[in-house]
């Protein structure tokens, strides 16, 4: 029996020697993947294997589908590279992601080859997963330690006291937080039925800040032109504050004077009340006498007689009869010819406006410039 087992392990270092046997991961394991007649390769890029070994199973949707060939280091020495080799029965598209899981708390390391939402094309040998579509689980070690810093320097300490003060905060005002969640209920109520109002003041907002938005140059403007208006304002500010100064003492004079009037004001009104009255009670002879007094001697029915377009002539009727009678006789061309004062007919001299006939006088007018004066001023015997 010790000759048979001899023997064997002769074989089997002499089979180690000539095959190159370089370690026991090349040993197969029981219970791995099937890979079929036809496996193929497929490289994964990691930022992170933590501790991955080879041998170690390929799983799509924790379906044991191939195993980890070798694991290495890439040559620009920033992420591992993870050969694994695939069951060549096993469609995925091209487009697949790998990622680093533990299948327990405490158990192995493994690879999920997971397909996207929108798969493209189909996995070859020899395809390459970039570390964009790689990642991993956190560590339990590292869920330890998080979990230990939030115990204990995350407050957890004071947990109690917190929850300590709340029930004391609360206990004995349960009416009054009952009252506080209604209003906060109704509140709540109010702003969803005015939602539409708040939705279009926002839409306004909007429009505001993009009107204010295009016109930032000329705000620029406005603001650095502001500038010395306010230098103005601050160098006439004694003024300003003697005029305000001014204007309260004058306010308090009015209100004194006012009050010390208001019997006064009071009884003058109530005097004035009659007056008024009597205004009102004219109605529109009021005006009618102010038109008629504001053109007097003439009415408005007075326009009705006026021909021409020179409706605006002022005229004034001088009726003294010597300035009348010497302003007809200093005329280059008298109106009526006057005995010893017409100018004589000469070889340079103008003609003579043409007279007009004047009409007959009645017999009981007299007659000459007394009787054409009387009739013109309406005058008689």
């Amino acid at each position: 029996m010790k000759r048979i087992l001899l023997l064997c392990l002769a074989f089997l270092l002499a089979g180690c020697s000539t095959g190159g046997f370089s370690g026991m991961y090349q040993l197969p394991l029981p219970g791995g993947a099937d890979l079929g007649d036809h496996p193929y390769r497929v490289v994964a890029h990691f930022g992170d294997v933590l501790d991955l070994v080879p041998q170690a199973g390929v799983k799509v949707h924790d379906v044991a589908v191939g195993r980890v060939e070798k694991i290495e280091l890439a040559k620009d020495n920033t992420t591992a590279v993870v050969t694994m080799l695939v069951n060549g029965g096993v469609r995925l598209p091209a487009n697949v992601g790998a990622e680093l899981r533990q299948s327990s708390l405490l158990g192995e390391k493994f690879v999920e080859l997971r397909a996207p939402a929108e798969p493209a094309g189909a996995l070859r040998d020899g395809a390459v997963i970039p570390m964009t579509r790689t990642n991993r689980n956190p560590e339990i070690e590292e869920v330890l330690g998080a979990l230990s810093l939030l115990l204990n320097g995350g407050g957890i300490a004071q947990l109690s006291a917190i929850v300590d003060e709340m029930n004391s905060a609360l206990s004995g005002n349960a009416p009054e937080l009952r009252a506080t969640l209604s209003n906060v209920d109704t509140v709540i109520k109010t702003l969803d039925g005015e939602k539409d109002n708040i939705t279009k003041a926002i839409d306004a907002l909007g429009r505001l800040s993009t009107n204010l938005a295009a016109q930032t140059d000329d705000i620029a403007t406005a603001l650095d032109q502001l500038g010395p208006g306010l230098a103005v304002v601050n160098e006439q500010r004694d003024a300003l504050v003697t005029m305000l100064s001014a204007l309260e003492n004058l306010s308090t004079v009015a209100v004194d004077t006012v009050q010390r009037s208001k019997d006064d004001l009071v009884a003058d009104l109530k005097l004035l009340a009659p007056t008024v009255e009597k205004l009102a009670e004219a109605g529109a002879d009021l005006p009618n006498s102010l038109q008629f007094l504001v053109t007097y001697p003439f009415t408005d029915y007075f326009l009705n007689a006026v021909k021409g377009d020179y409706v605006n002539v002022d005229v004034k009727f001088d009726l003294d009869l010597s300035v009348l009678l010497e302003n007809l006789s200093n005329a280059s061309t008298p109106l009526v010819p006057i005995p010893g004062l017409s100018p004589q007919p000469g070889p340079t001299a103008e003609p003579l406006l043409p007279v007009p006939t004047l009409p007959e006088l009645p017999a009981d007018v007299p007659g000459g410039l007394t009787g054409l004066l009387g009739s013109l001023l309406g005058g008689g015997r």
